[in-house]
């Protein structure tokens, strides 16, 4: 698998990242951040706009200069401290601010931060907005006051508890807490050890924490892959816990393990989280990305609700939900929307909804699990060079007469015996991403050995 190259800004609607003092710097910062100012100043002269950040060693050199920016620019700065990105999102409307800059490279390595921006709504940027952001960037013309404009700064120390006191008013704690859960918690030294703990507490949990502290120094990848997670295994099977959590670096996503300590994949996360809302709390239609498990789906027909799809990102998911009035919805790496929160991935509360499913189920979280629709699922890079890949879409679309196709993200080509294969480029890297999926785990493997012949070849060829 390739790796981002060091010297390369990513630039998205939703912000920016990249490694530290190569990709992002204090100054490119801070263009950015006056950018995102002038475009909130267009809709109002003196916006107030929360700051938070994830626990990395560049946070606190992130902030200075996002600091300084949204200063120059005369804004309101409420700064949260550090926080999870959801407990940031929530306190958008709960504060009435007109938007939100969180410093955080989420579930990238230790080296890489970022700067994510919100609506007011607590959503991140859509196309349209974060497109804006992105040409006043490019032009340069920021909003900046003279001395007698400068922007002000204050700090709130309420988002924590606010966010935890509207989980615990979702659940049933009551049910939870009668099952005194033993839980083990991998915070991976991010900003979710400051919420989930005390949330675990609160309901009762007999909570064992790894990596609880706020370093910033991950322990391992915090991206919550299965391969990034024996520590949380390991734990789980010598505390005879009855379930583990982890999350990555900024807690929007939560992976989970089994009593036992079985990893069951980052997108069965999602997948527990539509099965306890369809069953137990509300029917509703679902939501998720073109990358995403089909068990979504299957689980939306056994429960008689539709089951829409959209390309990948948090913005397109949570667009989609509000559009349709959705019960469940998220992403396929550990990223649970659950839009009675809010319309954003909450790994902290997905955590209380997964606890609520194991204490109304009176089941364990492998008997659980074992009940679920489960398919083959695998998910790979290859090189291949950017310019080219619409001629390597078009190929294997024309290749592939029996599929049914979709082109709103890379291709995705479905079959009629329920496999699928997403093939799409990625932002910045000279590389195509390539999930795909079929009933059995010897099948899924033919079909990826198939195509990434294909890609392979044909990237050799060019």
């Amino acid at each position: 698998m390739s790796s981002h190259p060091t010297s390369a800004l990513m630039i998205s609607v939703s912000g920016i990242r990249g490694v530290i003092g190569s990709a992002l710097t204090p100054g490119n910062a801070l263009d950015f951040v006056q950018a995102y100012a002038t475009y909130l100043k267009q809709n109002n002269l003196k916006p107030t706009i929360l700051l938070a950040r994830d626990t990395r060693p560049s946070g606190d050199m992130m902030r200075h200069a996002t600091i300084a920016g949204l200063m120059a620019s005369g804004c309101k700065i409420v700064d949260l401290g550090i926080v999870s990105t959801p407990t940031l999102q929530f306190a958008i409307p709960r504060l009435g601010a007109d938007g939100a800059i969180c410093i955080t490279a989420s579930h990238n390595p230790v080296e890489w931060n970022a700067l994510k921006f919100f609506q007011p709504s607590g959503m991140y940027l859509d196309r349209a907005q974060g497109g804006e952001v992105i040409r006043l960037y490019n032009e340069k013309n920021f909003a900046c006051g003279s001395w007698a404009d400068m922007g002000s700064l204050e700090t709130d120390e309420s988002s924590i508890e606010a966010h935890l006191e509207k989980i615990m008013s979702l659940v049933d704690v009551e049910k939870i807490r009668a099952r005194r859960f033993q839980v083990v918690l991998d915070g991976c030294c991010g900003a979710g050890a400051t919420i989930s703990p005390l949330l675990l507490e609160r309901l009762g949990c007999d909570v064992t924490v790894i990596n609880g502290e706020l370093t910033g120094i991950f322990p391992h990848n915090p991206e919550p892959l299965n391969e990034n997670l024996g520590q949380l295994a390991n734990a789980v099977k010598m505390h005879g816990a009855d379930i583990g959590f982890a999350h990555d670096a900024d807690a929007d996503r939560v992976a989970i393990a089994t009593d036992g300590g079985e990893l069951i994949g980052e997108d069965y996360s999602l997948v527990w989280a539509v099965a306890h809302v369809l069953k137990n709390r509300r029917k509703g239609p679902v939501v998720t990305n073109l990358s995403t498990t089909r068990a979504v789906e299957t689980l939306a027909e056994k429960y008689g609700v539709e089951c829409f799809r959209t390309p990948v990102g948090d913005a397109n998911v949570s667009g989609k939900m509000l559009d349709i009035g959705a019960a469940i919805g998220g992403e396929g790496n550990g990223g649970v929307i659950w839009p009675e929160m809010q319309l954003g991935r909450d790994g902290i509360a997905a955590i209380a909804l997964m606890l609520e499913f194991l204490a109304v189920e009176g089941k364990t979280a492998s008997q659980i699990d074992g009940e679920l629709p489960r398919y083959a699922i695998l998910k790979t890079t290859h090189e291949f060079p950017k310019e080219r890949v619409p001629q390597l879409i078009q190929w294997l679309k024309s290749k592939e007469k029996n599929a049914t196709v979709d082109e709103r993200d890379g291709l995705r080509l479905s079959f009629s015996d329920g496999t699928w294969i997403h093939v799409r480029s990625s932002g910045t890297e000279p590389i195509v991403r390539l999930i795909l999926e079929a009933e059995t785990r010897e099948k899924a493997l033919r079909v990826q050995k198939t195509f990434a012949e294909e890609i392979e070849s044909l990237a050799g060829a060019w």
